[in-house]
């Protein structure tokens, strides 16, 4: 039977480069100059540390992070920003988290939108990924074309396409 998975995937490298791409950026723009900013991209832990002076450098620290990922081809979907934290003295620092894989309850609601389609196709998560399986191929582009239509608060890649 035909089948695909519907993941989560973050490329490291690529997010690596934005980050490396947004460093550059920042020591180099004049409202910078002379600033305490820091940016350390934690690999295993998956998580993106920013110190800085001001609330104000921190939201231009957030839009150069997004907008130099999305010229990297990483979808800026997969931050989760949260809460500032303040830091010693005048210092904000934000632990920024990059979301890889699909939690239970996004899972669920990928689930639900497939069954609301009323197709013929199975959907079963599995660890962090949901397959959908199905008699025809057609049904599986189908749910394709959905579930791309869904607000769904992840970045979502279609892989394993097997007939």
């Amino acid at each position: 039977m035909p089948s695909f998975d519907i993941v989560n995937e973050i490329d490291i490298q690529k997010l690596d480069n934005a980050i490396n791409v947004a460093r550059k950026e920042i020591v180099n723009r004049y409202d910078f100059h002379g600033s305490k900013t820091e940016m350390e991209l934690d690999k295993k832990e998956m998580t993106l540390k920013i110190t800085t002076e001001n609330e104000m450098r921190m939201n231009a620290i957030r839009d150069i992070i997004i907008s130099r990922s999305m010229k990297q081809g990483v979808d800026p979907k997969c931050f989760d920003f949260g809460k500032d934290h303040y830091a010693s003295g005048n210092m904000v620092r934000k632990d920024v988290k990059v979301k890889k894989g699909i939690d239970k309850e996004t899972a669920k609601t990928i689930v639900k939108y497939i069954k609301e389609t009323g197709m013929k196709v199975q959907a079963s998560i599995m660890d962090e990924q949901v397959r959908v399986t199905g008699k025809k191929i057609d049904d599986l582009q189908e749910v394709i074309a959905v579930i791309k239509t869904k607000p769904v608060e992840l970045p979502l890649q279609y892989v394993n396409f097997r007939s």
